[in-house]
């Protein structure tokens, strides 16, 4: 199984330091051997990545075998023509190391920034998914929709090393986006936040039934999973240190949502055995892992956000330290690597 990191870039002190810090993590994350980094786009003051491309092309200079990939692209309110140039450009600069993770995202503030009416939310979608399966497939496009002015055979560079840039979906408890992950035979992340990963296992069986009924090669079949945790020396400082971020960001997040205040209560029950955190020591974190890939049937890649609010630099250098040695190792001690 491939494991790593996903950042939304939390925002804490001086903004050049915090992208500095984060260019370090990145670096660390290469030399100990995680899989992948991933960075999600958003456009709110708490976080520094309104611009997945940019942060990972700087981390590509500073990196050599690490796969690098958004996490996700809001491609709703983007422009897929440049969405594909971006990540080419950083698939050259990493020489084949670029992904991109598309979704419709979380919070909506991206849609009114550029222009786009949230009542088009899945038709913008839908589109702009064809428009950039399009432009990933040819150099010359021809196409028309409704939400962008047509291409009439106009060419798309720079083109990537990888011959197919990989496009995977971000998707979260949606039946329909299941079904059209498999349906085109694009790799799967599911977005477990919350709840009992157990409980997605249909889902994932719809992503699968879809694939195959598509006719999509089986060795193909691709499934990742994006969790929230933190990982430490032992369980008690892990969850010591994560909870006080975790708490506020749920409750401010859940305060515009009109959700209640997230309890402690509700915490230690999401990190327990069968919940969705995945916070402890990292024996507990990789059998927490190992539990994950059962409930879900196998899957291919987990990438943990690594501390829900601002979590400091020395205890995140830790965790990705911790996650990329004793917990990788816990997990392909029982999972053969890849698998």
């Amino acid at each position: 199984m491939q494991i790593g990191v996903d950042s939304f870039v939390t925002t804490r002190g001086d903004p050049a330091d915090r992208v500095s810090d984060l260019l370090e993590e990145i670096e660390l994350a290469d030399q100990v051997g995680l899989d992948v980094f991933g960075i999600g786009e958003h456009h709110r003051p708490e976080f520094l990545a309104s611009a997945p491309a940019v942060l990972l092309a700087a981390a590509a200079a500073r990196t050599e075998r690490i796969r690098l990939t958004s996490a996700v692209t809001v491609l709703s309110s983007d422009d897929p023509v440049r969405v594909f140039q971006q990540f080419a450009t950083l698939d050259l600069i990493s020489r084949g190391r670029a992904e991109i993770i598309i979704g419709r995202g979380s919070f909506i503030e991206s849609y009114p920034l550029f222009g786009f009416d949230l009542h088009d939310y899945d038709a913008l979608f839908t589109e702009k998914l064809d428009l950039l399966l399009k432009v990933r497939e040819r150099t010359q496009v021809e196409w028309s929709g409704t939400h962008r002015a047509p291409l009439t055979g106009q060419s798309v560079y720079p083109r990537p090393v990888q011959t197919v840039l990989p496009i995977r979906i971000g998707v979260g408890g949606t039946p329909q986006s299941f079904v059209r992950a498999g349906t085109l035979g694009l790799p799967l992340v599911v977005a477990i936040i919350g709840g009992e990963p157990r409980r997605f296992r249909p889902l994932v069986d719809l992503y699968r039934q879809a694939w195959r009924r598509a006719g999509h090669p089986e060795e193909q079949l691709d499934i990742g999973v994006h969790s929230i945790g933190f990982v430490a020396d032992t369980t008690d400082e892990a969850v010591e240190g994560f909870y006080p971020g975790y708490v506020e960001t749920f409750t401010r997040i859940g305060r515009e949502r009109g959700w209640p205040p997230m309890t402690r209560g509700q915490f230690d029950a999401a990190r327990g055995p069968g919940g969705a955190l995945l916070v402890g020591d990292p024996e507990l974190v990789a059998s927490k892992i190992i539990a994950v890939n059962e409930a879900l049937g196998g899957i291919n890649r987990l990438s943990i956000l690594l501390g829900a609010g601002s979590v400091p630099k020395g205890p995140s250098m830790r965790a990705i330290e911790l996650l990329g040695t004793r917990v990788t190792a816990g997990v392909n001690g029982v999972l053969a690597p890849g698998a």
